[in-house]
């Protein structure tokens, strides 16, 4: 069963019900646009495409490395690595751009990040697959808080074990809460498409297990 959510996504929330609720079952994740307006997502985009550095992705699949033309940054307090599809990552500092963008997400999750991912997507034809965020670094009992800035894409979840999916339109400047169970139980996936789209920024905080602990 597949269930379309882009009509839902792209209306504007009702002050009393800021949020669209997207999963039936086996988890809960949170669509809010408008977090960012206009005019900030501009300047937000800006800044991030200009203070960070943007590296290309390298994943290990089926025993070789593969370099994507997406691009990529991990941020994070210190001792915050972080290992996927076979590649670690240590973290960047956080800017003054991110350090804003996170305190206004850390309120509306009302959970605190010490990481974030970032993926720079040039245009329609650079995507990601179908994955669950559940690296053994996470602190998988705390949400995902995944905010866009710049074209808008199609996301998708589809249940591991049922024959179930959901999608929509993730909006400039909107914010997708994941809370548990939700990466247990669903996969995601960011569609790529032939259409003519901007560049897109999405940031993914997270909650690290220090290297420490």
């Amino acid at each position: 069963m597949q269930t379309s959510l882009f009509e839902a996504a792209s209306a504007e929330p009702s002050p009393s019900n800021r949020g669209i609720s997207l999963l039936s079952t086996d988890g809960h994740a949170l669509y809010i646009p408008g977090v960012f307006d206009e005019n900030s997502c501009g300047a937000l985009f800006a800044s991030l495409l200009d203070t960070i550095d943007w590296k290309e992705d390298q994943l290990v699949m089926f025993g070789k490395l593969i370099t994507t033309k997406r691009k990529v940054a991990w941020v994070g307090d210190a001792g915050c690595s972080y290992t996927y599809s076979g590649v670690k990552k240590f973290p960047q500092p956080w800017t003054p751009a991110l350090l804003e963008i996170k305190q206004k997400v850390e309120a509306l999750a009302q959970h605190t990040f010490n990481s974030c991912l970032l993926n720079l997507y040039h245009d329609g034809c650079e995507g990601m697959g179908w994955h669950s965020d559940d690296e053994k670094e996470l602190d998988q009992t705390a949400p995902i808080a995944s905010i866009s800035f710049g074209g808008e894409r199609k996301f998708a979840f589809k249940h591991k074990f049922e024959k179930t999916s959901v999608s929509l339109v993730l909006a400039n400047g909107s914010l997708l809460l994941m809370h548990a169970p939700t990466q247990q139980y669903w996969q995601h996936s960011l569609t790529k498409t032939k259409r003519t789209v901007a560049p897109r920024i999405n940031l993914t905080f997270r909650a690290i297990k220090n290297d420490h602990e």
